[in-house]
């Protein structure tokens, strides 16, 4: 089934195509415009934000929780009617370390708050805390796909995996457009998204 978008589109290969192309214009203007350095680090505002930027153009949904239980495989993200309890819980859990960070990342992506976009939003909002707390970043390019899903597969029972695997690709280089970009396209190919370079839109 084609979700419901702004441009009237019907074919899955098309969307997947557009929403690729435009989400990856904005998440280059989401670092360029510095609208990164004005949200709550941590919040769940900061997060629906970073939603809204980069899917305004196509979903209405953009920005807005989910009315609608989702799923990935066998694994059932957080049901809708426990979903703004949950938030509320994630939003109060510190993040003044590493593992506290992480603990937070992999709590908010069991509630995935949003219809669709909910990693590669996260996979920023996750940034800006690393930024904020320890003055890093993830490199991204450096994490292989497999190994990042099955992690976050595992990280709801066990995150001793997740940890060490984003634990190995953190850089200081917290101001560099490239890693950012970079970080962009590795973030959207464990989607499955690989047509646009964000350093060529």
């Amino acid at each position: 089934m084609v979700l419901k978008n702004k441009l009237g589109i019907r074919s899955e290969v098309e969307l997947a195509d557009v929403e690729e192309k435009l989400s990856k214009v904005k998440a280059k203007e989401l670092f360029e415009s510095a609208f990164l350095d004005t949200l709550e680090v941590g919040s769940f505002r900061a997060l629906l934000q970073i939603h809204r930027y980069l899917f305004c153009d196509i979903y209405n949904f953009a920005g807005v929780i989910r009315n609608v239980n989702i799923s990935k495989g066998s694994f059932r993200f957080a049901p809708i009617t426990y979903l703004e309890d949950a938030i509320k819980k994630i939003e109060k859990m510190p993040q003044g370390s590493y593992e506290a960070i992480v603990e937070k990342y992999v709590e908010m992506n069991v509630a995935h708050p949003f219809r669709e976009g909910n990693g590669r939003s996260m996979r920023i909002w996750l940034d800006l805390i690393l930024k904020k707390e320890l003055q890093k970043v993830v490199d991204w390019s450096f994490i292989d796909k497999e190994d990042y899903l099955l992690a976050m597969q595992r990280s709801p029972i066990k995150d001793t995996e997740i940890k060490m695997l984003l634990k190995s690709a953190l850089t200081t280089e917290i101001e560099s457009l490239y890693i950012y970009m970079r970080g962009i396209d590795a973030s959207y190919y464990y989607e499955g998204y690989t047509l646009y370079k964000t350093e060529d839109l």
